[in-house]
C-alpha cells in the first residue's frame, strides 16, 4: 500500500513549510543565535504545520552537523533517529487521550531524567486545551522551573482555553489559514511530482474549500486521485458534491440581476440534488470577490490568471464589466452573511435563499 500523500509530502525542513513564514523565519535566527527557550505554544487551525514545524524544530535544535547554515540538516546520526522514531529524547503526547494530572505527574518526573543521547529532551503535546485543570497546574510548575535540557512545544486548535498563565510561560507562535493560492501552488507541485494531470481548475476548488488546512486539501486530493492519473473539474466537484462550473456562474448572474426567481429555483433544485450549499457558497462569494476585484483594478486579472482557469476568468472579467462595484459590494456582503448561518441552519439551502432576496430587494 502506497504512502498517503500527506505524509510522504510532509515538509521536513523549515523551507518545505507551507504559509507560515512568519513562523520560521522566527525559529531560524533563534537556531542560529542559539536562544533557546524552554516552552513554545503553536496556536492555529487545523491542518496549518503545528506539529509539522514542531518536529523539524526538534530536530534543527538536536543537529549535530554543524557545517549546515540551515538546520535540520536530516543527514546526521541524530536527524535519522528523530526522523524514523528510534530516539527517545522526542516524546510525543496527545493531550485528547492523557489528559489527566496522573499523566502530568508521571512527565513531571520523566523531564529530570537527562536526554539519553540528543542535547535536548523534547515533549511535543498535541492538542494542549484537553487538559484538565488539575494537569495544567501540574505542567505549570514543570513550567516555572524547567530542566535546562528539556523543551516543550505545545499545539492548539483553541487558544483561548490555555490559561494565561502557561501562555506566559511559553513563546507563542500563532499559525495562520493557508492562502488558497499557497494551497493550489503545494496541490499542484504534488501533482508533477506523481505524475498526475490534474486540472488548475479542480485544484483551485480543492484550494478553495479547504478553509486554510493544506492537510485537508491533500486529504481531498488522496480521494479524488483515485478516479484516475487525468483528473478534470467536473471529477472533483462530484466528490465534494458541488454543482458544476456552470450552474454556479447562472445563479451568480441571476442574484447580480436581481432575478430573486431564477435565483431561487436553481438553489432548490441543486439543494434537492444533495449538494453540499456550504461549498457551493464559497465558491460563490469566492468568484464574486474575485470579481469585485477585477472591477477595482483590471491589473488583478495578471495575478488570477496563475490560478484560475481561463473559462473561470473569462466570466469573471464579464460580470465585473456588466455589474456596478456597489451591486457586487452588496451581493458579497449578503452572500457571505449567509455562508456563516448554512452550518447551523435546519435547512442549508435557507440562508442562502433569504440571502438572494434580500439582494434582489435592495
Amino acid at each position: 500500500m502506497s504512502e498517503v500523500i500527506y505524509r510522504k509530502y510532509r515538509p521536513r525542513s523549515f523551507s518545505e513549510v507551507v504559509g507560515q513564514r512568519h513562523v520560521v523565519a522566527v525559529l531560524e535566527k533563534a537556531l542560529l543565535k542559539n536562544r533557546i527557550a524552554h516552552a513554545y505554544l503553536f496556536s492555529g487551525p487545523r491542518g496549518t504545520g503545528k506539529t509539522t514545524v514542531a518536529r523539524i524544530f526538534a530536530r534543527a535544535v538536536n543537529c549535530i552537523n554543524k557545517e549546515e547554515i540551515r538546520l535540520p540538516c536530516n543527514k546526521c546520526e541524530t536527524c535519522s533517529e528523530f526522523l524514523s522514531g528510534r530516539t527517545l529524547d522526542l516524546v510525543e503526547m496527545d493531550a485528547a487521550s492523557s489528559r489527566g494530572i496522573d499523566e502530568i505527574r508521571s512527565l513531571r518526573e520523566a523531564v529530570q531524567v537527562l536526554p539519553f543521547k540528543a542535547k535536548y529532551k523534547v515533549y511535543i503535546v498535541d492538542e494542549v486545551h484537553m487538559l484538565t485543570n488539575e494537569a495544567f497546574n501540574a505542567l505549570l510548575k514543570t513550567l516555572e522551573e524547567p530542566p535546562s535540557r528539556v523543551i516543550f512545544i505545545m499545539a492548539t486548535t483553541e487558544l483561548e482555553k490555555i490559561p494565561d498563565t502557561i501562555v506566559s510561560r511559553s513563546q507563542h507562535f500563532e499559525f495562520r489559514p493557508i492562502a488558497e493560492e499557497e494551497i493550489q501552488s503545494a496541490l499542484a507541485a504534488i501533482a508533477k511530482q506523481e505524475g498526475l494531470e490534474i486540472d488548475p481548475e479542480a485544484l483551485g476548488i480543492i484550494a478553495a474549500l479547504a478553509e486554510g488546512s493544506l492537510r485537508d486539501a491533500q486529504s481531498t486530493m488522496e480521494q479524488a486521485i483515485s478516479y484516475g492519473e487525468k483528473l478534470g473539474a467536473n471529477e472533483v466537484r462530484e466528490i465534494l458534491g458541488i454543482p458544476e462550473r456552470e450552474i454556479l456562474e447562472k445563479l451568480l448572474a441571476a442574484i447580480l440581476s436581481k432575478d430573486a426567481k431564477g435565483a431561487v429555483k436553481i438553489i432548490h433544485k441543486n439543494a434537492e440534488a444533495n449538494a453540499d450549499m456550504k461549498g457551493f457558497s464559497k465558491l460563490l462569494i469566492r468568484s464574486l470577490r474575485f470579481a469585485l476585484y477585477l472591477k477595482l483594478d483590471g491589473n488583478y486579472e495578471k495575478e488570477f490568471a496563475r490560478f484560475l482557469s481561463g473559462p473561470e476568468l473569462k466570466f469573471l472579467k464579464e460580470i465585473a464589466d456588466k455589474f456596478p462595484l456597489q451591486d457586487l459590494e452588496n451581493a458579497l456582503e449578503e452572500l457571505y452573511k449567509a455562508y456563516q448561518f448554512i452550518k447551523i441552519s435546519y435547512l442549508q439551502e435557507l440562508p442562502l435563499e433569504l440571502a438572494v432576496l434580500k439582494i434582489a430587494a435592495r
